[in-house]
């Protein structure tokens, strides 16, 4: 046996729950990078990338991507977690329940009605939520979908057993450092003030605006945020649908 094969390497399970699967096809966009991550670690669960030849009874870390959608999928989740050693949510799904949540805004029979038709009473459903509304996660890739590279430092921190580095700070902090002119001047709106930062403003420098995929930032400066919105004609109100595309579980109140 090789020193190699004597060295444990951790294992990784990669699960999904309600969302587009958008996330694990970022993953698998690493390409010659994924070969290299596969070389230090034994990826032993991936419905989108493998047919594994049995479900493992643990592993070290499990990636999880999607919401929570259904009382059903609670067990499930809290089954994984009891499995493996360290939580990764993947994707807005996860890390605050995304999309998935515009659903909250309505009764749960409208939607279900809306989606299923006729066969509604034959699929359960309740708010979406993100996975930390049901067990404990240790560490976020946020994104819709996720960046590469921002997925590469989160999973790297994680295999060096550093507790890995989230940004506190508004996207606006990243607009600045991509010299970035902003949106608001250009007579657009944007949810960068309040946006977690750490996604380099990708959207902003590709000439698009921040659609607030990241999630609010713990603290969010919502009076400063009410005086950029009034410097340009703007109140709460005439965007607060705007916010509710991603921070459907956050409340930014006038």
């Amino acid at each position: 046996m090789s020193i190699q094969e004597r060295i444990h390497k951790p294992t990784v399970a990669i699960f999904d729950f309600a969302g587009c699967g958008g996330d694990q096809l970022q993953l698998a966009n690493l390409e010659e990078e994924l070969l290299t991550l596969a070389g230090h670690v034994d990826i032993v669960s991936w419905r989108e990338g493998m047919t594994p030849e049995h479900e493992p009874e643990s592993y070290d870390i499990a990636l999880v991507e999607g919401s929570i959608t259904r009382r059903s999928d609670e067990a499930r989740l809290k089954k994984i977690r009891e499995r493996c050693k360290a939580l990764v949510a993947i994707g807005s799904c996860a890390t605050i329940a995304g999309i998935n949540a515009l659903k909250n805004f309505q009764e749960p029979e409208v939607v279900r009605r809306y989606v299923y038709g006729q066969a509604a009473h034959w699929y359960e459903t309740y708010p979406a939520r993100p996975l930390s509304a049901v067990v404990k996660v240790d560490a976020n890739v946020h994104g819709c979908p996720i960046m590469t590279y921002d997925f590469l430092r989160v999973f790297k921190e994680l295999l060096m057993g550093k507790r890995p580095f989230e940004p506190n700070y508004p996207v606006c902090v990243d607009c600045k450092m991509a010299e970035n002119v902003c949106v608001y001047g250009k007579g657009h709106w944007c949810m960068g003030p309040v946006t977690r930062a750490g996604c380099r403003a990708v959207c902003v420098t590709e000439g698009s605006i921040c659609w607030g995929c990241r999630g609010m930032v713990d603290n969010p400066n919502a009076d400063a945020e009410r005086e950029v919105l009034a410097a340009h004609g703007l109140e709460v109100r005439d965007v607060v649908d705007k916010f509710r595309l991603y921070f459907g579980t956050r409340t930014f109140a006038d």
